[in-house]
């Protein structure tokens, strides 16, 4: 195998390689000889086939087969002679008008291959990184809150007589119209519907208090701008309301027995579980804040060129979801106040960060050993699994015969596991926040992730 390199710019590699005939026609003729002791023609004893029948029977697939598997492996070889690691696959091109002389044997096989390699990495001082880790303390009041909210949710309506108020829940038919026209999908009957959860569109609900069981009535509402249905966001519409019955919520005594209904012992234990749980949101958060900023530290720390290859395929998986969500939401890049080139520039420059951190943190994986166990792998499945009930064997089945799927399983637990091996490394700042602050700047971080 002759390899000369034609193209050495940036990260860009292209070489031109060359198998001589001599070595095509051995393979070939040693595919004759395994072939001519397993076929079986009619009017030849087994081992006897002549090679040149064999030849005019099988030598164009033979010959399929085996510059296949010679591209396959002079790629790898060469790649590997030059101690070379491509970003993505390299791609090989054989001229269409070489090919049908290639296969028809004794011709040199010659192609190029085309590939981007990944770019040194030398990760900067770790620990010179100083960044601050948000906590916010669970409060007696949220846990209280929280518990009212339990048994809210919870909670009986018993039968009322008189117009229905704020928080009480009345049983509706009714029909939604666009221009006196009834719309897909906006009408029900004997709905239950409690005033003041917000359920429904901004201002469908308080024009129910003051409706009795048994009267009828039309509201006026306006759908937001920014409603998922595109036909209706920032329309006008009427509703026929009946209303059915009207129900006033009982109260919920919040004891021991209350506790129970939960599989809890006694009220404190129920405190106990839900501060727990508002405990793992807070911690959930300050963890997104933390890695946030330990990204932009690195993100400012490394600045290197990435693969063009790696760039595009961010980019055109970013877009395919913007259009993706603007399709379904009915927004324009108007609405957003951008224009289509606006939006692409940003957006692909939000794909080079996350390209390029993800290079370092690959790295910084790779050069410490760190690795995803199956165990952690079968964990992320069985939450997977969790999340379809009835469709188990479904889902097992799709990442059994999809290895990018179970890579899509692996990727944010290595993510993870390097992040906590950078954070043991860098020094991080404890500093106490507010319940707001703290989410504010979750919610802030997740947009700008985004």
């Amino acid at each position: 195998m002759n390899v000369t390199e034609t193209l050495s710019d940036g990260l860009k590699r292209e070489l031109a390689v060359v198998i001589p005939a001599a070595e095509i026609d051995a393979k070939l003729a040693a595919y004759m000889d395994d072939l001519r002791g397993r076929v079986r023609i009619n009017g030849f004893r087994p081992g006897k086939v002549p090679v040149g029948h064999l030849r005019r029977l099988y030598g164009r697939q033979a010959m399929t087969e085996i510059v296949n598997e010679a591209v396959t492996e002079s790629v790898r070889q060469a790649v590997a002679d030059r101690n070379e690691k491509p970003a993505l696959q390299p791609a090989v091109e054989i001229p269409d008008d070489k090919l049908e002389a290639i296969l028809s044997g004794g011709t040199d096989l010659a192609f190029s291959m085309r590939y981007e390699v990944l770019p040194e990495i030398v990760v900067g001082d770790i620990k010179s990184i100083k960044i601050e880790r948000p906590v916010a303390e669970v409060t007696e009041e949220e846990v209280d809150a929280e518990v009212a909210n339990i048994a809210k949710s919870v909670r009986p309506f018993e039968p009322k007589e008189g117009p229905a108020a704020e928080g009480d829940r009345v049983t509706i038919d009714f029909l939604g119209k666009l221009d006196g026209e009834p719309f897909e999908g906006g009408g029900a009957e004997d709905f239950d519907l409690e005033i003041g959860s917000n359920r429904f569109i901004p201002g469908f609900e308080p024009q129910l208090v003051g409706l009795s069981a048994g009267e009828e009535k039309v509201i006026t509402v306006t759908f937001p701008e920014d409603y998922g249905a595109a036909n209706l966001a920032g329309k006008e519409a009427t509703f026929d309301i009946k209303v059915k019955a009207v129900a006033a919520p009982a109260e919920v005594k919040l004891d021991d027995d209350f506790a129970q209904r939960f599989g809890l012992e006694s009220l404190d234990k129920l405190k106990e579980a839900v501060r727990e749980q508002i405990s793992g949101r807070y911690a959930a958060a300050s963890r997104q804040k933390v890695k946030r900023a330990l990204l932009d530290a690195l993100d400012e720390t490394h600045k290197f060129e990435v693969p063009e290859l790696l760039l595009e395929t961010e980019v055109d998986g970013i877009w395919r979801q913007l259009q993706a969500d603007m399709a379904r939401s009915g927004r324009t890049f108007e609405d957003e106040d951008t224009t289509e080139e606006e939006a692409r520039a940003e957006y692909r420059r939000i794909a080079e960060r996350r390209v390029r951190l993800g290079l370092v943190l690959s790295h910084v994986g790779e050069v410490n050993n760190i690795e995803v166990s199956e165990e952690e792998v079968q964990r992320a499945l069985q939450d997977e699994l969790r999340r379809y009930p009835g469709r188990e064997r479904e889902i097992i089945d799709y990442y059994r015969k999809n290895q990018g799927a179970v890579a899509a399983l692996r990727a944010p637990i290595y993510e993870d596991k390097v992040v906590d091996y950078l954070l043991e490394l860098a020094t991080v700042d404890t500093k106490t926040v507010s319940k707001d602050e703290l989410f504010a700047e979750a919610e802030e971080d997740e947009a700008a992730a985004a």
